[in-house]
């Protein structure tokens, strides 16, 4: 019994004297002693560089004058790569076709082609194609001739172009030379042939 009359005791406490709920102290809002400090900044270390010291330049390279304008060889080297792009990425046709170049003299050539004959020999194992004509050098002066174009048109409408190179000696003028030619015969057969110098 003596334990339920103790136990009330230790449940009901008095207050106790050392809790403060809040204690509050209020300053004057524009004191004129006070001096405001300045805020802290912030001090960032940078580590040190010094086994780096290699990759930095020199103090002379960094300073050093414009450099030179380059030698002759230099520019005969550049213009010559400039010219040689040009050339390969279709320079040539472009002068080919350049109207200086074609505004040469006339020399008095002039060729023409007669008497172009063709047939088809089918007497072989695959059957194969004649062309046989003759050309003329209808110049003022001795010229060789250019080489000959062959076009064979087949019945599909195909036209497939064989060149036929002539002999490279001059022919005086009025003279002739006949030329022949043996050719493959389209798979669906021939409906038309010519012949004219090539370009």
């Amino acid at each position: 019994m003596t334990d339920a009359a103790a136990a009330p005791e230790r449940i009901m406490r008095g207050p106790a004297d050392d809790i403060v709920d809040a204690d509050y102290q209020v300053l004057p809002r524009f004191a004129a002693g006070i001096d405001p400090s300045p805020p802290l900044s912030r001090v960032i270390a940078t580590p040190s560089i010094e086994g780096m010291d290699m990759l930095r330049k020199p103090e002379a390279a960094m300073e050093r004058s414009r450099a030179s304008r380059g030698g002759p060889i230099f520019w005969i080297a550049g213009l010559s790569a400039v010219f040689a792009a040009f050339w390969v990425s279709g320079g040539h046709a472009l002068v080919r076709q350049a109207p200086f170049l074609l505004a040469a003299p006339e020399t008095g050539d002039a060729f023409s082609i007669s008497g172009v004959t063709s047939r088809v020999d089918a007497s072989g194992l695959r059957p194969v194609l004649f062309v046989d004509g003759e050309a003329a050098n209808d110049g003022a002066g001795p010229s060789p001739p250019p080489p000959l174009e062959i076009r064979v048109t087949g019945k599909d409408g195909r036209i497939t172009r064989y060149t036929l190179a002539t002999s490279s000696r001059s022919l005086a003028p009025g003279e002739r030379f006949g030329f022949s030619s043996r050719l493959e015969v389209p798979r669906n057969g021939v409906r038309a042939v010519s012949v004219a110098f090539a370009n």
